[in-house]
């Protein structure tokens, strides 16, 4: 029996629909850290979310305006590129559509390249980034983010591959084609979806 037969087969024994993991991933309890370069040191009094491009006028927001905004809970699957699924994930933050009703986008953008500390960048479709359930996520599983897995701010789209779920995020620039960000230039999916397993070029 092959080990994602049997990691299959754990699941129906749990009264888990197996259906809910991708192929050629196993469901984990851990979060496992996985990241290019180091934690940041975030300072909150200098931080900033930006968002530009492509948008009539820049907007940035400090991070006491942002994080009083209203926010919602998410409760989703998360699914690794290196293999592991971690179910019914418990997050807290703001919506990235209440975010995005606050700018004027050119009818050209198409695209957004995801900022983050370090230079790191993540493409996305604008309708990827706009689904329902999306958040700029501060809280999981009731407690603040660990630095870790992404403090003061994660954007999270667990539709896709969570390398696309920007740790450390800050800010959206809209752009009107596909560009590939960090990992897409090292050799990942422009897109991503787990359930096709579009990890790497020509996935």
């Amino acid at each position: 029996m092959s080990f994602f037969t049997r990691k299959r087969d754990e699941l129906i024994a749990k009264g888990i629909d197996p259906d809910r993991v991708p192929p050629g991933q196993y469901v984990t309890e851990r979060f496992p850290v996985l990241h290019a370069g180091v934690v940041p040191d975030v300072d909150l009094d200098t931080w900033r979310f930006t968002i530009d491009g492509l948008v009539d006028g820049a907007r940035r927001w400090t991070w006491a305006e942002l994080a009083a905004m209203p926010t919602q809970p998410l409760t989703a699957d998360i699914h690794c590129v290196t293999k592991w699924s971690k179910l019914d994930t418990r997050w807290e933050g703001v919506p990235v559509a209440d975010v995005w009703a606050q700018i004027d986008p050119h009818p050209s953008a198409t695209h957004v390249l995801v900022g983050a500390y370090h230079g790191f960048t993540a493409n996305l479709p604008i309708d990827d980034l706009l689904r329902p359930g999306n958040l700029l996520a501060h809280t999981f599983d009731g407690q603040p983010l660990e630095p870790e897995h992404g403090w003061p701010l994660r954007l999270v789209v667990p539709h896709l591959y969570f390398w696309k779920s920007v740790k450390w995020v800050t800010g959206f620039t809209l752009i009107d084609r596909d560009r590939p960000g960090f990992w897409e230039r090292n050799g990942y999916h422009m897109y991503g979806d787990p359930f096709l397993e579009q990890r790497y070029w020509g996935s």
